[in-house]
């Protein structure tokens, strides 16, 4: 790693660049701020985060059309919904991601909902999560949300550091769940697991900036990396790694560093 003070530096001023109100009208994270109920963020979220490879416009589209279907409530259509009104979603296609995945997703969170209060829980079953980074919860919501009856198609869009996967969109949504300031962007709505725990979304983007600045060895986009690439961030901002996702992302995304 390049010289700590000058590269803590010049992320932390991306960070200030990016991690702003401005951010959010052009990034997936739009669709959940539509919303003020918990479990209606939360779903949205989601749905948002699963959804998010491609152009970004498409990704909010996509996800705002599965909003209006839900009559723009998610968690009261995820648990009170028919049979009937699921048929307009029949069409539904963003990449691979179609309506067989869809109609699980909604058959899942109806499941869900119907025991639990919050899809915190999901993640984190106990009262408190005592790991030092999320893997396990990501591997416990994986698990879990497979345990029920499930097309195999649809696993592919559920990322588990078991099969060495960045997760990098779960990640990105643990961020947005988790992570809290007063810069209005993240939610910081889920409280058993805490910033420093969250591990920096990496993507191709990510993974090409941080390369660049000696924060990873490689830019291989897998589980490792991932942890490795949180651990070099952890000596800039101990308590909230992820943070630097924003300066990594813009970095990459938006300046083509």
């Amino acid at each position: 790693m390049q010289d700590i003070k000058a590269l803590k530096k010049l992320l932390d001023e991306k960070v200030r660049l990016y991690n702003q109100p401005s951010f959010i009208k052009g990034d997936p994270i739009v669709v959940p701020h539509r919303f003020t109920k918990r479990q209606d963020i939360e779903i949205a979220g989601l749905f948002a985060a699963v959804l998010a490879w491609g152009n970004r416009t498409s990704i909010i589209n996509s996800t705002n059309k599965i909003m209006q279907w839900m009559d723009d409530a998610p968690h009261n259509f995820i648990v009170n919904h028919q049979d009937t009104d699921l048929k307009k979603m029949l069409g539904f296609a963003h990449r691979t991601f179609n309506a067989t995945d869809l109609l699980y997703f909604i058959y899942f969170l109806q499941y869900h909902y119907s025991q639990y209060n919050s899809l915190e829980d999901a993640f984190v079953p106990d009262a408190t999560y005592r790991h030092d980074t999320v893997e396990q919860a990501l591997i416990h919501f994986h698990n879990y949300f497979f345990s029920i009856e499930h097309p195999e198609r649809t696993r592919k869009h559920i990322a588990t550091p078991a099969r060495k996967s960045a997760c990098k969109r779960i990640n990105m949504y643990l961020r947005w769940m988790v992570r809290t300031d007063n810069h209005g962007v993240d939610f910081g709505i889920w409280k058993k697991i805490s910033p420093r725990q969250l591990v920096c979304p990496l993507d191709v983007h990510v993974g090409r900036v941080a390369f660049r600045l000696r924060l990873i060895r490689n830019e291989k986009s897998d589980w490792q990396n991932a942890v490795a690439l949180t651990q070099s961030l952890r000596e800039l901002n101990p308590e909230d790694p992820a943070v630097y996702d924003y300066a990594l992302f813009g970095l990459g995304a938006e300046e083509r560093f």
